[in-house]
């Protein structure tokens, strides 16, 4: 992507100011969306995105450059500005880079750049057609089409040199329940580290039908009460709630700094004795995983916490030395824009022993939380507030009705140690992660859980 004298010379300038380590990122992405209303594709988006970033770091101080004209003048112009921000006298640094050898854990069958836009719109047509006929009270119906490839390079003063490319492929459809002024919306998102042979592994037709019954059923869901409740969160999807609420609380983005609730407790017990938690970003082919991270580390299964013990955090080269541990290949950017930190990859619970249906029986009153939706924490506190996109009342046992408008407000520590039963159901959900270096596909998930939340709603008027 760049030769290696140019490489050498970008790092070399870098380092011209008393930085004590530097490091080259580069980026190759080709993108393709497509967007389809009630049938008809609305928009089409392709292109390219080529750029490099450059970082130094003296001690615990860190400057970050990026520029997309990568002429041999600017490249060496962007690291001297850089260095500027940086003072002191080069020290005795020889840069060598050697070619690191990488091995590919995700093979690609199908490149989505083999394939033709007229077999990506049918598949798109197939999940709305799917879709649009479950039910007359469907009234609209949303999918949006993307596939990406990433090929990028990583050299840094230490000597390495590393290549990787990710191809990714998602499907979101979102339908809209109508009936009288009312309206409800079910999504069903899935993706994968994978080629166009990922709509071969999925049945495109289900995931229209899921994202029709949930927004069928909502809309003829009484509102929820709310109170304090026993509340079983189901699998796939349910794991935003651990991402999030707990996830973040393990980045040593926040750890290092001591902004979160989790700083300073590594083997002391934060959670139920039932929950042991990972981050693998070497799955096969799943949404979040890769073969290096964004600093050309080799990705790994990072155990987070065991049978209730916190056992580690995730960690990139900087927050490593704040906090004088090694990288856990846990370093992630959006892009070349954007300086790498640590984040999620693949987070999950670890299955347990209880069956589902076990788990309602008993529950004597209290909600199941089917389909997971969006919310928001503050990784300081471990304080959350998530929507339930899919909820159901449980009493005397038995899942007797839907309710909407569900609400969880809780402590993610607190909701840990609450866990009194964990499913045999382990099954993954795809999203997008928003954090200080952008947006990253994370997978979340979690066997069924039961907790105590905090459940907002509201009554029927």
């Amino acid at each position: 992507m760049l030769n290696k004298i140019l490489i050498e010379d970008i790092l070399n300038q870098a380092l011209s100011t008393g930085g004590d380590f530097a490091e080259v990122f580069i980026e190759e992405k080709f993108n393709t969306g497509l967007f389809m209303i009630d049938g008809s594709v609305e928009k089409s988006l392709s292109g390219k995105d080529f750029g490099v970033g450059i970082r130094i770091f003296k001690g615990l101080f860190s400057v970050y450059a990026y520029t997309n004209d990568v002429t041999r003048e600017s490249l060496i112009e962007t690291s001297k500005r850089a260095a500027e921000a940086i003072t002191g006298t080069k020290g005795d640094i020889t840069i060598n880079l050697i070619k690191k050898e990488i091995e590919n854990r995700h093979k690609i069958i199908l490149p989505p750049d083999k394939v033709g836009k007229n077999k990506k719109v049918e598949i798109m047509k197939s999940a709305h057609r799917a879709a649009s006929s479950y039910d007359d009270s469907i009234s609209q119906v949303r999918i949006s089409y993307s596939d990406s490839v990433q090929n990028i390079m990583i050299a840094n003063s230490e000597g390495l040199w590393a290549e990787d490319t990710r191809t990714r492929s998602r499907v979101g459809i979102e339908s809209v329940a109508s009936k009288d002024n009312d309206m409800q919306t079910g999504s069903y998102r899935p993706g994968a580290l994978k080629g166009f042979e990922f709509f071969e592994d999925i049945n495109i037709e289900e995931c229209g039908i899921e994202a029709s019954r949930i927004a069928k059923t909502m809309l003829n869901a009484k509102y929820c009460p709310s109170g304090k409740f026993p509340v079983i969160i189901d699998n796939e999807f349910g794991g935003v709630i651990f991402h999030e609420a707990c996830g973040h609380g393990l980045e040593a983005t926040s750890v290092a700094k001591g902004n979160s609730v989790f700083a300073g407790k590594l083997g002391k017990k934060v959670a139920s004795d039932l929950v042991s938690a990972v981050d693998d970003g070497t799955l096969e082919n799943e949404w979040g995983s890769a073969n290096i991270d964004d600093e050309g580390t080799p990705t790994k299964r990072n155990l987070l916490i065991e049978n209730g013990i916190l056992k580690g955090y995730m960690i990139d080269k900087l927050n490593g030395r704040r906090m004088k541990m090694e990288s856990t290949g846990s370093a992630r950017r959006e892009s070349y824009k954007f300086a790498p930190t640590s984040r999620m990859t693949n987070t999950f619970i670890l299955a347990g022993k209880s069956k589902l249906d076990e788990m309602i029986s008993n529950t004597e009153n209290g909600i199941y939380a089917r389909r997971m939706g969006g919310g928001s924490v503050n990784p300081a506190t471990g304080d959350f507030n998530f929507s339930v996109m899919e909820g159901y009342l449980i009493e005397n046992g038995k899942i007797t009705e839907p309710v909407r408008g569900a609400t969880l407000i809780g402590n993610g520590p607190e909701v840990l140690n609450k866990i009194d039963m964990v499913g045999d159901n382990l099954a993954h959900g795809q999203g997008m992660c928003g954090s200080v270096s952008g947006s990253i596909p994370a997978n979340v998930g979690q066997p069924a859980i039961r907790t105590w939340c905090t459940v907002g709603g509201r009554s029927d008027k």
